[in-house]
């Protein structure tokens, strides 16, 4: 009931502006032979007001916007044509050219590719405002995971993250997000946080997603994809707009958008400027995986316990291990594993998202209208808290990011850009680590093992077992050895699990007590929900880890300047040039990177690139070349170069081919990282490490091997990440129906970015002793090449005027690594998934005298092959196959400019992982009401 109320007194806030409308109606043919064409799209420029044509080539629909308007139609194989409308009472006919370039679904962010091209050789994926509108998921950032070749993992519910060809990451670090041309990432973690630090849906007029190495134009981190949200311009979006959601989860989310115009003296327009806010509030999904880790020396049924995936500091050390099949004092008591906290009792799961933006254009030769340079002001404020899965569970509590930007642009021709990202982690910390240390602030780990240990000897639970026929060593007076039964010991031990468990859980209980010297004085495991827990709780996350606590502090910045000129000589399409400098400034204060003591990190790079296209063959083949040089201050310069060849023979079928490569320049985490974690330090690597001991060997000499198995390794300091990758497509229309794009790759990756692991100890050459052990995780590179390779394919059908059929089919494959290397590439992608999805737009419904003409609904269903998640060693483990309904219906009501939507993401409520060690992912049903009035001009 509360939910109803929230939504019933939210919409009652709109205002109810109801605006004369007026009808628009035409048709839309072909240039040549005259013939309609079905499904063209037809908007009012600016605006999401519009309609796709039916059968005959007509299109009607009503516009709040004043005349005289323009118009955009638009065409799979045609070139866009904007339309003047003076009287609304007359029938458009609008006659569209054939295009000799690639079909409309293209690449458009920051005027970095020219709005009037429409051509793209790569795979490209693209949302528009309808689609927006339309997709079943709970919002559209969601919806992107419908789109082909896409793979979408959804680590909390603040934080969803995008992957393209493999390597699929909750620290998604080989994809570029930008939003109006800006980078979307953090200035410390170097990589966007999903739309966290975003866009509003309200102020979204697209999204488009470039698949493949794409650092030619975008710079290095654009590795296997670009994510690019452009936001609607107020010049030709005046008015407002509201939303309030509701759901599942006590889900609240509720956003509004102002934008408005002023005008000269002439009639012109010259300055525009919008306002943006929006609030996220949900409760979390609770990360609840209790299995044993991957690769856990316990098993479930361990009487001592074991590792489990969302629990944190019950990892088994070195000094909990024991041999459980050899005699000794301790036969009986196996490996044992502390007392550890549950996600749940160490994460805020609170779920919190504040975005609020604004933005003031000016037209600096306002005559010009369109044609005018454009001088932007504009900022970006994002907090907010969730769940940030990376090599542990961090809690991000109350993290801010600001951006701001200053840009000229003239349409087609130029732009000059400059902005700056700075973020504060807020109240953030590490869960995992705060683990360790509430477990830390009672009892060691040296003095548990020991107290564990000792009540096992004083209960004289191995004599015991022997009295009930666990098999003793026997003694042979003629070799003077001793054989021991392992089979019969093994055997004793499964049929006795349940005595067993039940001392270990004495013994736990007993090291759980901590005894003051006197042993008047007890200090109990600290039990979560006590005042004691949260007492000792926040003052750990309070404090800095150099203070003994695990609170992370982050206020970095990052500062970008970005330039592009288009000149048009005669004897060529164009040629694009431009440059971009950046720079980094951390400031983490030690917690993170290594800038203690007083020590500052800067990171500077530079790059410069130069493209141009060429049409041959009556313009049926284009042509384009790009080279791009990039310097980053701690490493070589290194030139990216592309080629690419569109033949398009007619105007329903387009050929592609490309050779593309990109660069990922190490992350600051690869060059500076020094991130303590509990039971390993995390390193960057900028100047290499030697002499490190292998885990493997020194797990072995602490087990009693001799020393002579110790191997010790070096390793080089981090270089970029490169990548080549190949691609060939075909897209056509076929029976003037049905529209089908289909792509092959295959990329090859050199000195691919990883870590190695190794023990930094000192042995005393003499007693064997071992002092100052401690395990590291460095980035380093792969001395082998990668090689992966993917097919993806998608077809949607229309009919009836308002419904359409779509599909899409993807698949990846990590075709080589040498599976001895220890970098081991986390592909994480499954081999095959596919999508199906069945939609209709502005369907007419009539129920006698209740009549709805502008309905619509989408149904997607999802299937993803089940596939081994890499990520840190807690969080490595199987994604099992799953699936996935997401349903809506809407209904638009004119009369009060209001759409009334009601669906459901994973409506039949499978509960499923989407990335290893994260929460498992349920329904979220919602309804929406979204208000939108068109300002007259």
């Amino acid at each position: 009931m509360k939910l109803k109320y929230v939504l019933w007194a939210a919409f009652c806030t709109l205002p109810f502006c109801i605006d004369a409308q007026i009808s628009l109606r035409g048709q839309v043919r072909d240039s040549k032979t005259g013939e309609p064409l079905y499904d063209a799209t037809v908007l009012v420029k600016g605006t999401t007001e519009g309609a796709k044509t039916d059968f005959d080539g007509s299109y009607e629909f009503k516009t709040t916007v004043e005349l005289p308007l323009v118009m955009v139609v638009s065409y799979v194989g045609y070139e866009p044509q904007e339309v003047s409308v003076t009287d609304a009472g007359r029938q458009s006919v609008v006659a569209l050219k054939e295009s000799q370039t690639v079909i409309s679904e293209v690449e458009i962010v920051g005027q970095r590719v020219d709005e009037q091209q429409k051509k793209s050789p790569l795979t490209v994926e693209q949302l528009d405002a309808l689609a927006i509108k339309q997709t079943a998921s709970t919002n559209f950032y969601n919806g992107l995971g419908a789109l082909k070749g896409v793979d979408l993992t959804t680590a909390s519910l603040g934080f969803t993250v995008i992957n393209m060809r493999g390597f699929n990451s909750t620290s998604p670090v080989r994809s570029l997000q930008i939003i109006d041309g800006i980078d979307n990432q953090s200035p410390g973690l170097n990589f966007s946080l999903g739309n966290f630090l975003g866009a509003g849906e309200l102020d979204v007029l697209k999204v488009d997603l470039v698949q493949g190495a794409s650092s030619s134009y975008y710079g290095p981190n654009a590795f296997n994809g670009v994510i690019s949200l452009e936001t609607k311009n107020p010049f030709f979006t005046p008015g407002l707009s509201a939303m309030v959601k509701g759901g599942e989860r006590n889900l609240l989310e509720t956003g509004i958008r102002w934008a408005d115009v002023f005008r000269n003296k002439a009639g012109h327009d010259v300055v525009a400027y919008k306002l943006n806010f929006s609030f996220l509030g949900a409760d979390d999904w609770v990360a609840d995986n209790y299995d044993p880790v991957d690769g856990s020396v316990s098993g479930r049924n361990n009487p001592g316990g074991y590792d489990a995936v969302n629990i944190y500091g019950d990892e088994p050390s070195s000094l909990f291990l024991n041999n459980p099949v050899q005699p000794g004092d301790f036969g009986g008591l196996h490996t044992f594993h502390r007392t550890g906290y549950r996600e749940v009792d160490v994460v805020d799961y609170d779920t919190r998202n504040v975005k609020a933006s604004a933005a003031v254009h000016f037209r600096l030769q306002p005559a010009k209208s369109l044609e005018s340079p454009e001088l932007i002001l504009s900022g970006n404020f994002g907090n907010g808290t969730t769940v940030y899965q990376g090599d542990n569970r961090f809690s991000l509590r109350g993290i801010n990011f600001l951006q701001t930007r200053v840009e000229l642009r003239q349409t087609d021709k130029f732009f000059l850009r400059a902005y700056m990202t700075t973020e504060d982690a807020g109240r953030s910390y590490d869960p995992y680590f705060t683990a360790l240390r509430l477990q830390e602030s009672v009892k060691s780990d040296r003095f548990w093992s020991s107290d564990y240990r000792r009540f096992w000897q004083t209960s004289q639970f191995d004599s015991k077992m022997i009295e009930r026929g666990y098999p003793v060593p026997v003694f042979d007076p003629i070799t003077f050895q001793s054989t021991f039964d392992v089979n019969a010991a093994q055997t004793w031990i499964s049929n006795n699990i349940d005595t067993l468990a039940s001392w270990h859980q004495l013994a736990e209980n007993y090291a759980n007590t901590y005894k003051s010297i006197s042993g008047n004085v007890t200090y109990p495991y600290l039990e979560p929900g006590t005042e004691r827990f949260q007492a000792a709780f926040d003052s750990i996350t309070s404090r800095l880890s150099s203070e003994g606590g695990t609170r992370l502090y982050d206020r970095s910045d990052l500062y970008h300047v970005h330039g592009q000129y288009r000149f048009r000589p005669s004897w060529c399409s164009y040629i694009l040039t431009g440059a971009n400098a950046r720079l980094y400034t951390p400031d983490t204060r030690g917690t993170i990177f290594v800038d203690t003591a007083g020590l500052k990190i800067q990171n500077f790079e530079v790059g410069a690139y130069v493209g141009i296209e060429k049409k041959l063959a009556n313009d049926k083949i284009i042509t384009t070349a790009t080279l791009r040089a990039d310097k980053n201050q701690n490493f070589n310069l290194l030139f990216t170069p592309s080629a690419t060849f569109v033949y398009a023979p007619d105007k329903t079928n387009y050929f592609r081919v490309s050779l593309a490569s990109a660069i990922r320049n190490p992350t600051l985490a690869d060059q500076y990282l020094n991130f303590n974690v509990g039971r390993a330090t995390l390193l960057g690597n900028l100047s290499g490490y030697q002499d490190l001991i292998t885990v493997e060997s020194f797990v072995d000499y602490l087990g009693g091997a001799s020393i002579d198995v110790i191997e010790r390794f070096d390793v080089a300091a981090i270089q970029p990440e490169k990548v080549r990758t190949a691609e060939v497509g075909y897209r056509t229309t076929i029976l003037e129906r049905v529209y089908m794009d289909a792509g092959f790759y295959y990329s090859r990756y050199e000195a691919f970015i990883g870590y190695k692991l190794g023990v930094d100890a000192n042995i005393d050459p003499l007693t064997g002793l071992v002092s100052d052990a401690q395990v590291y995780r460095i980035a380093a590179n792969s001395d082998n090449i990668v090689t992966t390779s993917g097919f993806n394919m998608g077809l949607n059908y229309y009919f009836k005027k308002y419904y359409a059929l779509s599909g899409n089919y993807s698949w990846n494959r990590l075709l080589r690594a040498d599976p001895n290397d220890p970098i081991i590439p986390a592909f994480n992608t499954p081999e095959h998934k596919f999508n199906v999805g069945f939609s209709g737009r502005d369907i007419p419904v009539n129920f006698g005298l209740f009549k709805l003409n502008q309905t619509g609904f989408n149904i997607n269903y999802k299937w993803i092959e089940g596939f081994l998640f890499e990520g840190s060693p807690q969080f490595t483990g199987l994604i099992p196959t799953y699936d996935l309904l997401d349903v809506q219906w809407n209904t638009r009501l004119p009369d009060i400019n209001t759409t009334l939507k009601i669906g459901a993401a994973n409506v039949l409520n499978k509960m499923q992982f989407q990335t290893y060690g994260g929460p498992r992912i349920g329904r979220m049903a919602y309804v929406s009401l979204t208000y939108e009035w068109q300002k007259s001009r």
